[in-house]
């Protein structure tokens, strides 16, 4: 495994849609956009986060929505040359973190079923499957597992 990142963790802000939207289309096929991206910086139930190399170059991003005690992790992306160095795990501590201190009751969100490592992470965070989404995903069509974490009150 490669040497843990040093990176910064900070709230994303409008210099950031560039960079994020395009490491959005680096990583998915379906990529949102530049503008739902905004639209999300604007709504005042999600929170998004940028992780920033020591350059200040945006190396991966984390979004998250709360509505009443309920939190949705909505995207995590790392730029597949940072990959394998914790920054998404450093990144899904911080929502972690949040989830803790704001006593909402779970978190929950959405995987390919053959997105291993990103399971494993979640896995190894305490969250579980409880559900599967039939065919959720295209480019290719793939089944989403459902995978959520109940928090202590």
């Amino acid at each position: 495994m490669a040497q843990k990142a040093k990176i910064s963790i900070v709230p994303m802000t409008s210099e950031h849609l560039d960079a994020v939207a395009a490491l959005e289309r680096l990583c998915f096929p379906n990529p949102w956009s530049r503008a739902m991206f905004a639209e999300e910086l604007d709504n005042a139930l999600s929170a998004y986060l940028v992780a920033l190399d020591e350059a200040g170059t945006v190396v991966g991003y984390a979004g998250l929505q709360v509505i009443l005690d309920e939190g949705t992790i909505l995207n995590i992306a790392v730029h597949p040359d940072a990959r394998r160095r914790g920054i998404a795990s450093q990144l899904l501590q911080v929502f972690l973190n949040f989830a803790e201190g704001n006593h909402l009751a779970f978190l929950t969100l959405e995987v390919r079923a053959s997105n291993y490592d990103a399971i494993a992470l979640y896995g190894s965070r305490g969250f579980r499957e409880v559900g599967r989404r039939k065919n959720y995903y295209e480019h290719p069509r793939e089944d989403a597992l459902i995978m959520t974490k109940e928090l202590t009150p």
